[in-house]
């Protein structure tokens, strides 16, 4: 073997090498926390959603790991991920919420689901933190809820938003239980409004309450805050046979735009865009 030979073969295997280890590097790390335990809805979408998020990190490239252990909230933790979750609730210890906070202020990203930003005083998630749901969520406390869980028609506030490219200007999402807000999230110039109920989704729930059925009015339904990488959805509630055989009726994923939408979100929050 010449030399030349050799050199440009130790070269190319060097090449080979790097461009091997830089595909197997992963281009951002996902830490989910839950909770599964509040409701049998919430139960069956963090069951379903380890499937999905799976999956999806395949096909990314990513990493996704889960735990149930809040305490896994500390900033040794946190600073090996570049997105944490919120499958279903939301730290409750001081010392966790203080780490998360400073995970957020310095340059963390967040990806909330549906019950993550319940809060209602007096309830066993009352709301005793003013930087979460009134700073950072901006939604304050939980309002009033549709029921049963029902599909909704999703209009696209902000077209510009990278986690919306690609979707029709109107979406079918997955059976639901939809929340109001006592915060006018519109009225925040911090808060930017992505999806929002359409109007052709009126009347919105089936009852038997008539106050769980909505006729009008803007319910935000996908946020984030302009101060934070953050994503706020509110899917997450699986359609149930309460009372019977408890078995799931509906599932949030699964359903094309709204797996499209959740992606994307990963994407924009892992910062591939």
């Amino acid at each position: 073997m010449s030399s030349t030979f050799r050199k440009v073969f130790s070269i190319l295997a060097l090449l080979t090498s790097t461009l091997s280890a830089a595909a197997q590097e992963p281009a951002f790390r996902v830490l989910a926390f839950f909770t599964g335990k509040s409701d049998l809805a919430h139960i069956s979408f963090v069951e379903e959603s380890y499937a999905w998020f799976q999956q999806a990190a395949k096909q990314e490239n990513f990493v996704y790991d889960t735990t149930r252990n809040w305490d896994d909230m500390r900033p040794e933790v946190l600073a090996t991920y570049q997105v944490v979750v919120f499958l279903d609730t939301r730290p409750e210890k001081p010392a966790q919420r203080e780490a998360f906070r400073q995970y957020m202020e310095n340059g963390g990203a967040w990806l909330g689901f549906h019950f993550s930003a319940f809060a209602l005083t007096p309830s066993a998630f009352p709301q005793n933190w003013d930087w979460y749901h009134n700073t950072f969520l901006g939604s304050g406390e939980y309002g009033s809820n549709t029921w049963r869980p029902t599909s909704a028609f999703l209009k696209v506030d902000d077209t510009r938003h990278p986690v919306v490219q690609g979707l029709p200007a109107i979406i079918k999402a997955s059976p639901n239980e939809w929340y109001r807000w006592k915060n006018d999230l519109r009225k925040n110039p911090d808060i930017d409004v992505l999806l929002s109920v359409d109007s052709s989704s009126f009347p919105l729930g089936t009852g038997p309450k008539q106050h769980e059925i909505w006729h009008s009015g803007d319910y935000p339904v996908v946020w984030t805050n302009k101060k934070f990488r953050m994503l706020y959805v509110n899917m997450g509630h699986n359609d149930m046979d309460y009372g019977g055989t408890n078995s799931t009726l509906s599932y949030t994923f699964g359903n094309p735009e709204q797996d499209r939408l959740i992606l994307h979100a990963l994407r924009w929050l892992g910062a591939k865009w």
